[in-house]
């Protein structure tokens, strides 16, 4: 999800929530502790150069139980990164503290955000040897000579 969309989705919300991938809630009195661009610079395994860039989030709670942050102060803290710090309209990433820290996407359901889980992946599957598509193989040919009958031991 973009900046501009998430901008958009703040400005009609009237309740600032978070879910976890397993359903659960983001602590009603989390904070938004950083707003930034982040890029990263790399080599993937098969020798290309990359690049990539997003606009992070860190949510953070601890035992401010009386803290409530509301849609219109994070639009507040957008709008004071944006200006400070030149931010692009690029997807967000959100950083949050499980059993280590973790790194999420972000979708809206039903008027809340959803922190949606991110996956590795080779980027050089060609380069790699990986292939791209599953080979398709015929269960006929996999049962002795090629024939599967009902007493075969095949199904």
């Amino acid at each position: 999800m973009k900046l501009s969309a998430i901008k958009s989705e703040l400005a009609s919300m009237e309740k600032l929530s978070f879910t976890l991938p397993d359903g659960t809630q983001v602590p009603a009195h989390f904070h938004v502790t950083e707003v930034g661009q982040v890029s990263k610079r790399y080599i993937d395994c098969g020798g290309t150069i990359r690049q990539e860039s997003a606009i992070n989030f860190q949510l953070w709670e601890d035992g401010d139980v009386d803290h409530r942050l509301a849609a219109s102060k994070l639009m507040d803290i957008i709008a004071l990164a944006e200006r400070k710090l030149a931010l692009e309209d690029l997807e967000v990433d959100v950083e949050y503290q499980g059993d280590t820290l973790g790194r999420y996407g972000l979708e809206v359901h039903a008027g809340a955000f959803h922190l949606v889980a991110k996956q590795t992946d080779c980027l050089a599957k060609d380069k790699c040897g990986i292939p791209t598509e599953k080979p398709k193989i015929s269960l006929s040919t996999l049962a002795g000579g090629g024939i599967c009958t009902t007493n075969s031991g095949c199904c």
